[in-house]
């Protein structure tokens, strides 16, 4: 089970913005990639470090965002243990809403964040679904952290 976790500070900040994940996810980090976010991680590779460690101002590249061929990307705010990050990202609950301060549980066996669950606000409980993520694109080097 998830661990306990009461994620007060997670709010939907800009119901009506109308912005995709990638766009922001792009002004927010100054990460220069652009098209689906189910390609940021291949188009990262050589132009941004790439790992699987967070770090405040990465990018997280989640595949299989409701169907295989979709993806999505968010900005890590902070960190808050090992095992739990905090994001801003925009539609996660696809109505264009830009979300801040969203828990993110790592919850795979390498504890490298290759799978991941995230909190749904609207519940106020983490979210059901188990999402794949290939990792965090930095904007910077991360010494001893890049693959």
């Amino acid at each position: 089970a998830p661990a306990a976790f009461e994620p007060g500070a997670a709010h939907i900040a800009e119901a009506g913005a109308r912005l995709q994940c990638v766009p922001y996810a792009r002004r927010v980090s100054g990460i220069e990639i652009f098209g689906d976010a189910v390609t940021w991680w291949e188009q990262a590779a050589g132009r941004y470090p790439r790992s699987n460690t967070p770090a405040p101002g990465a990018v997280l590249a989640i595949r299989g965002y409701n169907n295989p061929r979709r993806g999505h990307v968010a900005v890590v705010r902070g960190i808050v243990s090992e095992r739990i990050i905090l994001v801003d990202h925009a539609n996660w609950l696809n109505r264009g809403e830009v979300s801040l301060e969203v828990p993110v549980l790592d919850i795979s066996a390498a504890n490298d964040w290759s799978e991941i669950r995230v909190w749904h606000i609207p519940g106020r409980h983490w979210g059901g679904r188990v999402y794949a993520a290939d990792g965090f694109i930095h904007a910077f080097a991360l010494r001893g952290l890049l693959s």
